[in-house]
Order: C-alpha cells, then structure tokens, then sequence
C-alpha cells in the first residue's frame, strides 16, 4: 500500500487495472527473483524484498480475489471472453475463488489454476477455498475492498503489508474505517527492504 494508505489508486480499467498510479505500489516486487520467475524470466534480485515475495507463495492451496483483481468487467457478464489479466496460465496454480454478485461457470486455465465465481458471499467463499487447500493456507490476494472484508470479520490471520514510498493521493482505502484493527490485530514484525517497508500483522491470539 502507499504511504497514504491506498491499496489502489483511482480509476481502475482496462488500461490501469491497479488504479492510476497503482502500478508504483508494486515497484518493490517486480525486480524480485520470485517476480521474474513467476513471468519466465530469468535472474532477479535476492534481497528482503524477494524473501518477503516468495514466503506470499509458499504453502498456498487456493486463494480468493475479489471480482476488480480478475478483470475490469463490471456488472452482468457479457460472455465468456475475459479470462483474467494474466494470459492462458495465470500465476496462481492452484484454485482461485472470485467474489462476484453474478453467476458464471468455472474457467480453468493452464498450470492447474481454476478460477471459481462465488455468488454467496466472502464467508462462502472461505469455506470452500479452505476446503479445497486441506492443510495448506488460503491467500486472499485483494483487493482493498475483499480484504477489508475479511479483516473486518476478523477472518485473517496474518497480514503482509508491503509499505511503498509513494504517495497516491487517492484510490482505494485499505485499513480505513475497521474499529476492530487495533483490538484484534498487532504489528509482529517490521523489515525496511531496498524498495518497500515490509510490516507483518496477525491476529491476536
């Protein structure tokens, strides 16, 4: 998030799918090795920024998205066409979980990802992401909104918050407004990286 605390910036669509200027929240992440392997390349840094971008992959089984983190298709379906901003073979390989108020068949995609789109609610979605992942962990990948969501429900239980130094002025709000925070949640770690601030958060036990 940025230093003012968006998660995204203004304006999302096809041509700024974080927002515009959302893209520098994520400046921290692209030169990593664990980036650059995910896109076929070679090469990358090895520094705390990739360490903290690789532990966001580990022992995940499935995570959930919110509709806004597949596409920038807004309102009933059209048709099938889109297929999310990652091409034929998503980054995820593994079972991903859409939250959408409107229905739309299963899309599987090459590398074992499955894009499921759940009609009844982020809890629902919960549920069955956990059920598909067993013993490993569900990733809620974002965006502000969906996290929002389950922080406020007191549903995650740690947090990575990726502190970029910039200022967005506007976007997408992603701690604001949650009167839990602060009772149900603390900061456990807190590492400044070559590109990023990197702050842990879990929830009280």
């Amino acid at each position: 998030m940025s230093l003012d605390g968006y998660g995204a910036g203004p304006s999302q669509d096809l041509d700024n799918p974080m927002g515009v200027g959302g893209h520098a929240l994520h400046e921290w992440f692209f030169p990593t090795r664990t980036f650059r392997g995910m896109t076929g390349q070679d090469g990358g840094t090895t520094d705390i920024d990739d360490r903290f971008a690789a532990q966001g992959f580990e022992n995940v089984g499935a995570w959930i998205l919110g509709r806004n983190m597949f596409g920038p298709v807004r309102g009933l379906w059209p048709d099938h066409e889109w297929k999310g901003w990652w091409g034929d073979e998503p980054p995820y390989h593994v079972p991903v979980f859409v939250l959408t108020h409107h229905a739309r068949p299963s899309l599987e995609m090459k590398g074992g990802t499955v894009f499921h789109f759940v009609t009844d609610g982020f809890e629902a979605a919960l549920r069955r992401a956990q059920d598909a992942a067993g013993a490993e962990d569900v990733r809620v990948g974002g965006g502000a909104e969906t996290i929002r969501q389950y922080l406020r429900a007191g549903l995650i239980d740690d947090m990575h918050l990726a502190v970029a130094p910039v200022l967005l002025g506007a976007g997408e709000q992603l701690l604001s407004g949650l009167e839990n925070l602060g009772r149900d949640y603390e900061c456990a770690e807190r590492v400044c990286g070559t590109n990023a601030t990197h702050v842990l958060i879990k929830r009280r036990r």
